[in-house]
């Protein structure tokens, strides 16, 4: 079995510096509503050069989450160290960052990454071949253990496809969905989180669209509440010895100030 020492960097770090962010991120750099508020928040986009710093942020956010760590922490790897499991899980998630730089949106506050947001913009996926390949995701079929296989490409990610389709409807599609949101330990309490998600929720309220999230942690629960996110649905991962649940939340749009004046 590999140790973590030896597994493959994400993508070619000569190759990343010539990428381009995606669309999305040029669009929302430029917006009339989210550029002033990144301003007075000194929130950023983040470029594809920098994902691995913005992994960072998101593996030590998630060291101890048990639903981000699901397909890491099985019952084949345990003769592994914490250490060769950590390596692998902020591996995975340099992945799905620099796949969201590249089709989705990712954004940071804080003097060094404190707090980093990874955004899927309405009609946007991370699952077409192309991003796929060069993120660097497809190296997890044979960096995960078999049980961890089964974890995250049988269970974990059919389940969040579906429910998300479930909860949404007609909607799916029309909606953003916060896949990732974590902040550094020493940097929380500044309210970090919430600029990043209302950098956001104020571009889907002037479209009219929801905001999507699974929450991993109960603790969070009444913290998305007070950002106007609505619990929907419980959903479970049972492969562990335990169960492991997620809240599924939804954010509706919110009409502004003009539009309330006019009712």
């Amino acid at each position: 079995m590999a140790a973590a020492s030896s597994i493959a960097p994400a993508v070619l770090d000569a190759a990343i510096m010539i990428e381009k962010r995606s669309s999305t991120a040029d669009r929302i750099a430029n917006d009339p509503i989210a550029a002033p508020l990144a301003a007075s928040n000194k929130i950023r986009v983040v470029a594809p050069h920098e994902y691995k710093q913005a992994a960072e942020c998101l593996a030590e956010a998630f060291k101890e989450d048990h639903c981000v760590r699901y397909a890491i922490d099985t019952p084949d790897r345990m003769h592994w160290t914490e250490e060769e499991r950590y390596q692998l899980h902020k591996q995975a998630l340099e992945y799905v960052v620099y796949a969201h730089c590249l089709k989705g949106l990712v954004t940071s506050v804080g003097p060094n990454f404190d707090s980093v947001a990874c955004w899927m913009p309405p009609g946007k996926n991370i699952d077409d071949l192309f991003t796929i390949c060069r993120s660097g995701m497809w190296r997890l079929g044979y960096q995960l253990s078999r049980e961890g296989r089964d974890r995250y490409f049988k269970e974990f990610l059919p389940l969040l496809s579906s429910t998300k389709a479930e909860v949404l409807g007609e909607r799916d599609d029309h909606s953003w969905y916060l896949n990732y949101i974590g902040t550094k330990t020493g940097s929380r309490g500044k309210g970090y989180a919430r600029q990043l998600i209302e950098h956001i929720s104020a571009v889907a309220d002037r479209a009219g669209q929801a905001c999507y999230l699974e929450s991993s942690h109960e603790v969070n629960l009444k913290i998305y509440q007070k950002m106007g996110f609505d619990l929907r649905k419980q959903i479970y991962l049972t492969r562990s010895h335990e169960e492991i649940r997620m809240d599924v939340m939804v954010r509706e749009p919110r009409k502004n100030l003009s539009e309330k004046m006019k009712i």
